[in-house]
């Protein structure tokens, strides 16, 4: 009886992961919990507890994309990363990185552009962006790091089609990115070289 339970539990586990997967890629959604959520009511279990981790479900995204996405996933990529490439020219001055979907591939076509920048002050991006004459939108996100958890005010604005949020780093957060939401790790950044050594590879 229980091995037929731990059978069943990890069918549904799967069902979960595949499921939040298709979610994510198809209705755009960038958060797991709320994946999760949805993927559990479709299946009918809203109120299980056999919910798969973060990292399942990105492996099972990038699988999803790989087989589903076809060129038009391809195309969305590409762009997205050419349009990444000239808002970190644009942010030149704040030595800005590329982090979250764009950067791993999961990107689609309504996904935004994430960068990482780094100033003294915060106040030293806003001053920047209202000189460039940039209209934007500001609010802040609660980001996990090594010991503690902090808040890291986000720009957010939309350089022709592409919405673009920049989070901007002051002291220990240049040399200490916050954790990763999907594996817990630190997260990636790339920067300017890295990200025309992916738009070549592309190619």
């Amino acid at each position: 009886m229980a091995r037929g339970k731990a059978s069943r539990d990890a069918r549904m586990r799967e069902r979960l992961t595949q499921e939040a997967a298709r979610i994510m890629a198809v209705e755009g959604i960038r958060d797991f919990s709320q994946a999760k959520r949805k993927a559990a009511l479709h299946l009918g279990a809203p109120a299980t507890t056999n919910l798969p981790q973060n990292r399942e479900i990105q492996a099972a995204l990038q699988e999803y994309q790989r087989l589903f996405g076809g060129a038009r996933q391809v195309t969305a990529l590409q762009t997205l990363r050419e349009a990444a490439l000239e808002a970190m020219d644009f942010f030149a001055a704040f030595k800005p990185r590329l982090v979250g979907s764009v950067l791993d591939g999961t990107a689609g076509p309504d996904s935004a552009v994430d960068l990482h920048c780094f100033a003294d002050t915060p106040e030293d991006v806003v001053l920047f962006l209202m000189d460039q004459g940039v209209p934007f939108d500001t609010e802040e996100q609660r980001l996990r790091f090594d010991d503690h958890y902090d808040f890291v005010p986000v720009h957010r604005f939309v350089a022709g089609d592409v919405p673009v949020n920049v989070a901007v780093f002051t002291g220990r957060g240049r040399a200490h990115p916050p954790r990763s939401p999907v594996d817990g790790r630190p997260m990636q950044r790339a920067g300017r070289g890295e990200l025309e050594s992916l738009i070549a590879a592309e190619a």
